[in-house]
């Protein structure tokens, strides 16, 4: 190879590492939260929408949870969701979570 060509490459070479580094920098810099108690908080307060189960919705028991009963007598309504992600039924006792329940229609 000429040394012409050796040294194309190794300008090329060192310029994408230069334009690589700047664009890590930049993102590091722009994607770092002002403090970590902020980003817990954030994770922790699922948005409205973005919840399993909303107060006054029906919920399906698994029938492997609740065999030999109907899809009507499997069915409640929520009464109260927790900030836990648990749910309380109305007309059923205890704390329960969305994999007891069937998927949604």
């Amino acid at each position: 190879m000429k040394k012409r060509a050796k040294r194309l490459i190794g300008a090329l070479a060192l310029a994408t590492g230069a334009a690589g580094a700047a664009l890590w920098l930049r993102r590091g810099a722009a994607g770092k939260p002002e403090d970590k108690a902020t980003k817990k908080r954030q994770r922790k307060q699922p948005n409205e929408a973005d919840r399993w189960a909303r107060p006054g919705m029906s919920v399906t028991f698994r029938a492997e949870l609740r065999p030999g009963l109907s899809r009507a007598e499997r069915t409640f309504r929520i009464e109260q969701v927790l900030p836990s992600g648990r749910v309380v039924l109305q007309g059923f006792a205890g704390e329960h979570t969305e994999t007891e329940f069937e998927p949604e229609r």
